[in-house]
């Protein structure tokens, strides 16, 4: 059996740096490439059957070297870039250029082994661009009613002005139920069992199911809630050191903040409606927990319920 090669690569927009292994230990010999078909081609004459490539989740920018590297039959890694940093950090390494930070996803590779990728349905893919389109006029929508609200308070009367800020946000709005409905549509046709029963979960509504199908490539990208729940960044992060040292208890937010802040919205229903996070409410409250506190620790309990459902083929039933 032959020796895996650990091949790192740091892609961006225009172009991809390479770290291939020579024969001397810990040695890499530095490539570039265009990212694209050209770039890939040109790349992959210098892989081997045993070469497992690793590169970061850059924006969009690895998805189609990644694609293309797994329908050539190679093995495919994506890391998130916090990983790597945190590596590089742990590691002492301060120098920073494209050549250095492949070698250094290389070693990673080496060393961590990390799950193989595969590429998404398209369907799912789909979905994540409409959600990025869905999020960006949610948001261009907020400064719009708040521009509006100003311009009310400010006690100018701004006819124009009011005119054109209302009719931008009436535009907005369509646009964002327009994409509601489409994902709707894709999640209905690809996923309609799934997303009927995770509405059965007392604070669990339509937009934070399809989210939940979403992220989860409909709940077989985990293979438990503990992973799950520190992918949204739901895990609690400790701070503390001997005796002296006793940090509070916090959320590690490295994960989805779209997430968390739908499941923050979903605890807050559930603590009255969903009978488990009800008594976990008042048994934290009852005990001195802040009521936000208390909160997390509900849409904590959402997210594994959601997972068990998800898992299954059953409905969520209150006992």
């Amino acid at each position: 059996m032959e020796t895996k090669v650990t091949v790192g690569i740091d892609i961006s927009k225009n172009t991809f740096d390479v770290a291939l292994p020579t024969t001397t230990k810990d040695s890499y010999r530095h490539l570039k490439f265009s990212n694209n078909a050209e770039g890939f081609k040109k790349f992959s004459a210098h892989l081997t059957p045993n070469s497992a490539c690793v590169m970061e989740a850059s924006g969009v920018y690895y998805l189609q070297l990644a694609i293309y590297l797994h329908d050539q039959g190679m093995k495919v890694s994506v890391v998130n870039p916090l990983t790597i940093k945190r590596f590089s950090q742990m590691r002492l390494m301060r120098t920073k250029t494209d050549k250095r930070d492949s070698a250094i996803i290389a070693e990673y590779g080496k060393v961590e082994n990390p799950i193989e990728w595969k590429p998404r349905a398209e369907h799912m893919l789909q979905m994540q661009q409409l959600q990025a389109l869905q999020d960006s006029f949610i948001g261009q929508s907020t400064r719009l009613k708040n521009q509006q609200e100003a311009f009310a308070e400010s006690g100018i009367n701004n006819k124009i002005g009011a005119k054109i800020l209302l009719k931008e946000i009436e535009h907005v709005t369509k646009q964002i139920e327009l994409i509601e409905k489409e994902l709707t549509k894709i999640t209905l046709t690809f996923h309609q069992d799934l997303f009927q029963r995770l509405q059965t979960i007392k604070g669990i509504g339509k937009r934070a199911a399809m989210t939940l199908i979403l992220i989860t490539d409909g709940f077989e990208r985990f293979e438990n809630s503990k992973q799950l729940c520190a992918y949204v960044g739901l895990s609690p992060r400790i701070f503390e050191s001997g005796t002296s040292v006793k940090g509070k208890v916090k959320i590690c937010k490295m994960g989805m903040a779209r997430m968390r802040k739908l499941l923050y919205l979903c605890a807050m229903r559930a603590r009255t409606c969903n009978k488990a996070c009800k008594e976990m409410f008042e048994r934290l409250t009852e005990r001195g927990k802040n009521g936000k506190l208390a909160l997390i620790a509900i849409a904590n309990k959402l997210l594994r319920q959601a997972f068990v459902i998800g898992k299954s083929q059953m409905i969520y039933k209150e006992f």
